[in-house]
C-alpha cells in the first residue's frame, strides 16, 4: 500500500513518517512517498524522515519527488498539509486583519478567508489530478482552513475526500488519558464545524464519563479546557473546541494578540528559518544525531508556545529556549501523533476492518438537525472497511446552534466567493462572520487579500 503526503517538504513530515512507520505492519503499508514543490526543503526533511525509518528498522520505503503526478500514481492513501504562500503569507493575513482591528489568525475569521483564497485552488488541483491518476484513493485533508477547503472539494463533486483535525478528537484523547484506556476504548459525540465543535458525550464501556470530568477542576487544568473559565465550561457542559477562545474572549484574545511584538505567524516564520539554517549546516547526511536533535528540540519549542496568550502557565520564546537546550533525538518517543493520527486511525480502520470511532469533516447528510444534507460538518464518525459513515446526533442546543449557522453562512458564501472569484460574495462572507461583522471592514480586507495574494487569487470581479 502507497501512502502519499503532499506537503512532504514541511517541517512536520518526520513525525509523520514516524506516526506511520509504527503502524505500517497493520496496515499493510509498503511505501510513504514525500511530495513537495520546493526540492531544498524536501532533501532536508525527507533526508529526516529517511534516517527515522533506518534507525526504526522499518522495510517500508521512503521516496520523494517535486512531481505531483508521480507522487499521486498508485496511491491508496494522499494527505495534503501545504502551505501556499508560505510563511510569509501567513504573516500577511494576520497583519492586514490586525490593521482593521480584527483577530489575525490563520483558520479563524478573515485570516482563515485569506488563506482559503491561497488553499483551495491548489487542494483543488491536487484532487483532480489524484482522480485522473488513483481515482479509488482517499484523500485526506489537513491543509488549513480544514473546513473551508473540505466544503469545496464537496462542492466540486469530490467524493473520496476528508477533512482531518486532531482538534475535533482532543476530548476523546483526554479521556482516554485520564482513565488510563485506550483512545479506541472511548466514543465522544462530536458536533459542529472545523475549529467550531462542541463534544457533549464520551462513553467508556457502556457509561457516559464526560458530565463527570467537566466537574473536575484538575481534569480542566490538565487539557485543553484549561484556557477557559471552568464556569463557562460548566455552564455549556461540554468540551469546547479550543478555537473557540477566539469567540468567547474575542476581545481579550485580539488584545493580546496586538499587544505581542510579533505575530504567531512571524514567529513561526522566525522559528522555521532558523531551524533550515541549522539543519542545512548540520547536514542530515553528515551528523544525523545533531540533526534529529535540533528538529525535535524545535517541535518542543513551537508546541510549547502554541496560543501562548491563553495560557499564564505557557513559557515565553526565551523559557522554551532554555528548557530544550538538552533534548535529544530519542524526544521522538514522546512527540503526539497530531494530524498524522486522525489520518493513520482512519487507513488503519479502512484497511483492517476494525471499527474506529472518530470526529472528522465530512458531509452532513442527517447527522446534524437544521443543516444541510450538502454541508461539511465536523461531526463523530464510524470508519471500517466499507467507508465512513456520519453518527447521527440531532439537534444542537440552541446556543451552540445559533453560532454554527452563523459560521457556516459564511462559509457558503466564502465557498461560492473563491470558486466565481467575485468580490460581492467575499464581502458578504466576512459581514456574515461574527468577528467582522461590518461592511467598513470587510470591503477593504477583501479587496487589500486580494492584492496581497494575487498570484493565487487571480483577477476578481
Amino acid at each position: 500500500m502507497k501512502l502519499t503526503l503532499i506537503g512532504g517538504g514541511g517541517v512536520r513530515a518526520p513525525l509523520f513518517v514516524a506516526s506511520a512507520l509504527r503502524r505500517a505492519e497493520r496496515s499493510g503499508l509498503a511505501e510513504i512517498c514525500l511530495h513537495d514543490v520546493d526540492q531544498s526543503k524536501l532533501e532536508i526533511f525527507g533526508g529526516l524522515a529517511r534516517e527515522i525509518a533506518l534507525r526504526m528498522q522499518s522495510p517500508v520505503r521512503i521516496s520523494a519527488t517535486v512531481t505531483a503526478e508521480k507522487a499521486l500514481e498508485g496511491a491508496r492513501y494522499v494527505v495534503t498539509t501545504v502551505r501556499p504562500g508560505g510563511e510569509d503569507g501567513r504573516v500577511k493575513d494576520e497583519r492586514i486583519a490586525l490593521s482593521h482591528g480584527v483577530l489575525g489568525q490563520e483558520t479563524t475569521g478573515p485570516g482563515g478567508f485569506a488563506m482559503a483564497l491561497r488553499s483551495i485552488p491548489v487542494i483543488t488541483e491536487y484532487a483532480q489530478l489524484l482522480k485522473e491518476v488513483s481515482p479509488d484513493a482517499w484523500l485526506f485533508n489537513f491543509t488549513n482552513p480544514a473546513g473551508l477547503v473540505a466544503q469545496a472539494l464537496s462542492d466540486a463533486g469530490f467524493d473520496r475526500v476528508v477533512g482531518i483535525c486532531d482538534g475535533a478528537n482532543a476530548a476523546q484523547e483526554a479521556v482516554a488519558q485520564k482513565l488510563g484506556v485506550a483512545v479506541r476504548d472511548v466514543q465522544t459525540e462530536v458536533f459542529g464545524l472545523n475549529h467550531l465543535s462542541f463534544t457533549r458525550s464520551a462513553v467508556v464501556g457502556g457509561q457516559e464519563v464526560l458530565q463527570g470530568l467537566l466537574d473536575d477542576d484538575a481534569f480542566l487544568a490538565e487539557t485543553a479546557q484549561r484556557i477557559f473559565d471552568p464556569a463557562i465550561i460548566r455552564r455549556h457542559r461540554l468540551w469546547l473546541n479550543e478555537y473557540l477562545y477566539y469567540f468567547y474572549y474575542a476581545e481579550k484574545a485580539l488584545g493580546d494578540i496586538q499587544a505581542d511584538a510579533r505575530t504567531r505567524g512571524e514567529e513561526v516564520r522566525d522559528l522555521n528559518r532558523t531551524l533550515i539554517a541549522e539543519l542545512s549546516d548540520i547536514g542530515v547526511e553528515r551528523d544525523a544525531d545533531a540533526a534529529l536533535a535540533a528538529y525535535f528540540a524545535y517541535e518542543q519549542r513551537r508546541e510549547a508556545t502554541y496560543m501562548h496568550y491563553a495560557r499564564p502557565e505557557a513559557p515565553s520564546m526565551e523559557d522554551a529556549d532554555r528548557a530544550i537546550r538538552a533534548v535529544s533525538a530519542h524526544a521522538a518517543d514522546g512527540v503526539g501523533e497530531g494530524y498524522a493520527g486522525v489520518a493513520l486511525n482512519i487507513i488503519d480502520a479502512m484497511e483492517s476492518g476494525a471499527e474506529c470511532h472518530i470526529g472528522l469533516n465530512v458531509r452532513n447528510g442527517e447527522a446534524i438537525d437544521g443543516l444541510r444534507p450538502d454541508d461539511v460538518v465536523e461531526v463523530s464518525c464510524v470508519v471500517g472497511r466499507d467507508g465512513i459513515k456520519a453518527k447521527k446526533i440531532g439537534a444542537m442546543p440552541e446556543a451552540q446552534a445559533q453560532l454554527v449557522h452563523n459560521i457556516k453562512r459564511y462559509e457558503r458564501l466564502a465557498v461560492r466567493a473563491i470558486a466565481e472569484r467575485r468580490k460581492d460574495l467575499a464581502v458578504e462572507a466576512l459581514v456574515a462572520h461574527p468577528l467582522v461583522l461590518s461592511y467598513s471592514r470587510a470591503e477593504p480586507l477583501v479587496e487589500q487579500y486580494i492584492t496581497a495574494h494575487q498570484p493565487f487569487a487571480g483577477e476578481w470581479r
